[in-house]
């Protein structure tokens, strides 16, 4: 599966920085859902807990790891354009070292076809462009960050509405064929709240080109948010919020066709589908 290899290299003191905080509780935690496909999740289970904990990687990537009911589990994200097949991780236990080998399965996702007012969201000018790779370069950042807290792994919905546009998505903008729908869209009307879905502290605030008002919250290692398309929000960059604590409100700024909440999971730098954070779904 060669793809799958050469994932971004992370400084390897950041790695082992994280690693020596990597998961504190062993009590009872909702895990998401093992979803070894495409856009998924691979829950991997390391073991029962002892003295040490074990610390994983991709490649250069490190992995968060979690505990839950007395053992590890390593929580890898599988990046959108996977093919069927193997990858290996490597779980480290001190000077111990075991690979842990993933099968990924076959997932097809549907298309959608939008029709966006707006021409230049769909086919940018130069300006827009220099914008829009400016932008790249600082959201690729986030998304790369790789703090040393555990995260918490039991999300509930940002916003109470109606889920409308699912993760994984084949979209066209006008008939042109653009990037997947690396998100999932709530439903809902200007000004209702966004809330934090667990605790984390805010990585970024801004306003960008596609995404709009956007907020970033890094919950740990590995494991980042963003709620996009945002009227207005409420927190700033280093800020701690909790579980529920509101950050802004729905909108519809950047490339919508309409208000809606865009909420976007990134699990070592891939995204994933949010839902298989959400207990119940």
């Amino acid at each position: 599966m060669q793809h799958l290899q050469g994932r971004p290299a992370l400084k390897l003191t950041r790695f082992i920085v994280g690693a020596l905080l990597a998961a504190a509780s062993l009590g009872t935690v909702a895990l998401p859902r093992h979803a070894p496909v495409p856009g998924g999740i691979a829950v991997v289970d390391l073991g029962p807990a002892g003295d040490i904990v074990p610390t994983a990687r991709w490649g250069d990537q490190p992995i968060a790891v979690v505990g839950a009911d007395g053992r590890w589990f390593a929580l890898v994200g599988i990046p959108l354009d996977s093919l069927p097949g193997d990858f290996e991780i490597g779980v480290f236990f001190g000077s111990t070292v075991a690979i842990k080998r993933v099968a990924v399965a076959i997932k097809n996702y549907p298309e959608q076809r939008l029709i966006i007012k707006d021409k230049r969201k769909v086919e940018p000018n130069p300006d827009d462009l220099a914008r829009i790779e400016r932008e790249q370069k600082g959201t690729e950042a986030i998304k790369r960050q790789f703090s040393a807290t555990a995260p918490a792994t039991d999300f509930v919905l940002p916003a109470k509405g109606r889920l409308s546009s699912r993760f994984g998505l084949r979209r066209f903008f006008n008939g042109l064929p653009r990037n997947p729908h690396a998100g999932l869209d709530v439903a809902v009307g200007t000004g209702a709240p966004v809330t934090a879905p667990a605790d984390g502290i805010v990585a970024n605030v801004g306003n960008y080109f596609f995404n709009g008002n956007t907020v970033f919250i890094d919950h740990g290692q590995g494991l980042i948010t963003a709620y996009m398309h945002l009227s207005r929000t409420a927190v700033r960059a280093g800020q701690a919020v909790k579980k529920g604590q509101a950050i802004g409100a729905v909108g519809a700024t950047g490339r919508v066709t309409g208000p809606h909440l865009h909420w976007a999971v990134i699990l070592n730098d891939t995204p994933v589908d949010p839902e298989l954070f959400l207990s119940g779904r």
